[in-house]
This record gives structure tokens, C-alpha cells and sequence, in this order.
């Protein structure tokens, strides 16, 4: 491991926007997001996947009133937009690593407000179906956790996985609301998001791929 993951290990460990294995607070976070992190009761939005924090952060620049979480595995990935919140003194802002399959560990029913899928790996093997994080055991949990009228986001340059997702979210009678676009950046869409961008969406932006959006709540 080389010594710049150790520092940043080092620092995630006493930054107090990151949550993770070590910390009091994983073992208690379920529930309490704006009672015992946050200290308000303002909506939170939750990124999966969230890498070095672009998306998180710039979301949270825009919307004081809400409480952004970045959740992601790699450590440090989430030191860079850890240091950059704190940095900026923004307190609507926190991390959580842990593996996005046990996101129900750390968040109560109700507890969500709206949740990002930006650009997660397609998983394009048949048999990896059940690891796309918009696949039928996902959107049962997160349908768990979003509050009533909740809204789940995706972004992504995959068309494989955009087209599956689409034929899933229409096969099913939960699903309300749901709009997208296969071309987010000749869409009426693209002035929600404040031209924030994560450097995946950058990278590909940049290759000329057309990135794929889509909303929607459950019913």
C-alpha cells in the first residue's frame, strides 16, 4: 500500500464527515443522520458510488437546506471530497465507506429523500444481474429507505444498462413519475444539476459519449 493511501486512511479516521468500521457512529448511525451527525432536520440525499466526492459536494454547494451523504468503499477516493467539505466549512456534507449492498445497515426506512446512481459499474455479463445497482434486489432496498415521494437518479454513459433499467422500472407497478432522456446534455434536465460533473462523467463527456439520465419515484 503506498504511503499516500496510509495518510488518507490516517485522516478519514479523524475527519469527522466521514463514517465508517472504527468509528462509534457506524455501529449507530441507522436512524439518527439528522439527529446525531447533521444536528437538523433538513432532507437527505444520498450518492452511491460516490468516488472523490464531485458530485456529493457540488450538490451540497447548491442546496444548503439538504444533508448530502457520498457512499463509497475506496477510502481514498472519499478523503478528497472529505478534505474539500471540510475545508469549505461545509457541514450538510458526510461520507460513509461501506460496501453499497449493506446500505440498509446504516439507513432506517423513511430516512432518504432522494438517491443518485451516478455512473456505477454496468456489471454487463447476464450474470451479474444481481449486482447492477439498479436491479430488483437494489430497488427493493432502496424503496425501503426513501421517504414518501422519494426520488432515485440515474446517471450513466452506459446505453446496456440505461435500456435495461428502463425496461425493469416499466415492468413494474410501483414505479411512478418516471422520466429520462437519452441525451442529458440536449435536455431540459441538464439546468437541475448546476453543471456539476464527476470525473467519470468527464471522461466520457469528452469522448463524445452521450450521457443517459433518468428519474423516478416508487409509488
Amino acid at each position: 500500500m503506498g504511503r499516500n493511501k496510509l495518510v488518507r486512511f490516517k485522516e478519514n479516521e479523524e475527519n469527522y464527515n466521514v463514517v465508517q468500521e472504527g468509528k462509534p457512529s457506524f455501529e449507530t448511525i441507522k436512524g439518527n443522520w439528522k439527529a446525531e451527525h447533521f444536528e437538523n432536520q433538513n432532507p437527505i440525499v444520498v450518492e452511491l458510488a460516490c468516488g472523490r466526492g464531485e458530485f456529493t459536494v457540488g450538490l451540497a454547494r447548491e442546496n444548503s437546506e439538504q444533508n448530502f451523504i457520498g457512499v463509497d468503499i475506496k477510502g481514498s477516493r472519499i478523503w478528497k471530497g472529505s478534505k474539500t467539505a471540510i475545508a469549505e466549512k461545509m457541514e450538510n456534507v458526510a461520507f460513509l465507506r461501506t460496501q453499497i449492498e449493506q446500505l440498509d445497515k446504516f439507513f432506517d426506512q423513511n430516512e432518504i429523500h432522494e438517491l443518485w446512481i451516478t455512473f456505477p459499474d454496468p456489471r454487463p455479463r447476464d450474470g451479474d444481474e444481481k449486482k447492477r445497482l439498479t436491479s430488483p434486489r437494489f430497488l427493493e432496498m432502496y424503496k425501503s429507505m426513501l421517504d414518501e415521494g422519494g426520488i432515485v437518479h440515474l446517471k450513466t454513459d452506459n446505453t446496456g444498462l440505461f435500456e435495461y433499467t428502463l425496461d425493469l422500472l416499466n415492468s413494474r407497478v410501483d414505479i411512478e413519475k418516471l422520466e429520462h432522456t437519452f441525451d442529458f446534455y440536449q435536455s431540459p434536465y441538464q439546468k437541475e444539476h448546476f453543471g456539476i460533473k464527476t470525473r467519470y462523467e468527464k471522461i466520457f463527456s469528452d469522448m463524445g459519449e452521450k450521457i443517459k439520465y433518468l428519474r423516478f419515484s416508487f409509488k
